[in-house]
């Protein structure tokens, strides 16, 4: 008798072992897809965390892979092995909080232009220089319909290699952005790994974890 609830018991740790595993392995396979219509982009929702996506003329639209609900403590690790925009785009960390409504950027590199605002500072990063700016967006879409809402940026100083794995530590402008009086909102919405692109064409493949 006490050899079997030894074994039930055993099971039951596996068993929870593998639900957390299971868990964990998920974790990274948010899909975003928003287009407002213009041009071709034809995105496809690999295994895991990788996407990939290429596009024509487009307007504006926003493709990645990352989690349901952000974290301000998280280190989001990926591997551009494709990045070729050819006009505006972006390759970058993104996402959303409530209360306040507020849409945020990391971006690691871009394509012919390189997003700027009210400057508010700067912060060292996994290997490099990010400047912080602040934007607000007026009547614009957002994750609860039209909105005015302000945009927190940090942007590399200069475009970060492509190919590799690396890293964002987004704590690290989470705080840099909360010195330079810039608070994201207590309710956290989705945060994936991006491609952004606006009236411009290209192709990315991107794998994040």
């Amino acid at each position: 008798m006490k050899l079997r609830k030894k074994v039930t018991i055993i099971s039951i740790a596996v068993a929870l072992c593998l639900c957390m595993l299971a868990t964990n392995a998920s974790a990274n396979t948010y899909w975003q897809y928003w287009t407002d219509g213009g041009g071709t982009v034809q995105a496809y929702n690999g295994s895991g965390g990788n996407y990939s996506v290429n596009w024509w003329n487009t307007g504006n639209f926003v493709v990645g892979k990352g989690w349901a609900t952000g974290s301000p403590y998280r280190t989001i690790n990926y591997n551009a092995g494709v990045w070729n925009p050819q006009g505006n785009a972006y390759l970058t960390l993104y996402g959303w909080t409530r209360y306040p409504l507020i849409e945020y950027y990391v971006v690691d590199s871009w394509g012919t232009y390189r997003p700027t605002g009210e400057y508010r500072g700067s912060v060292y990063s996994d290997g490099g220089w990010y400047d912080i700016y602040r934007t607000m967006r007026y009547n614009a879409p957002s994750i609860d319909g039209t909105q005015t809402f302000q945009q927190y940026w940090s942007v590399r100083q200069y475009k970060r290699p492509t190919g590799s794995n690396v890293s964002i530590t987004f704590s690290n402008h989470v705080n840099a952005w909360q010195n330079a009086g810039m608070y994201l909102g207590s309710s956290w919405s989705y945060q994936v790994l991006a491609t952004e692109g606006y009236q411009s064409s290209g192709s990315s493949n991107v794998t994040v974890w």
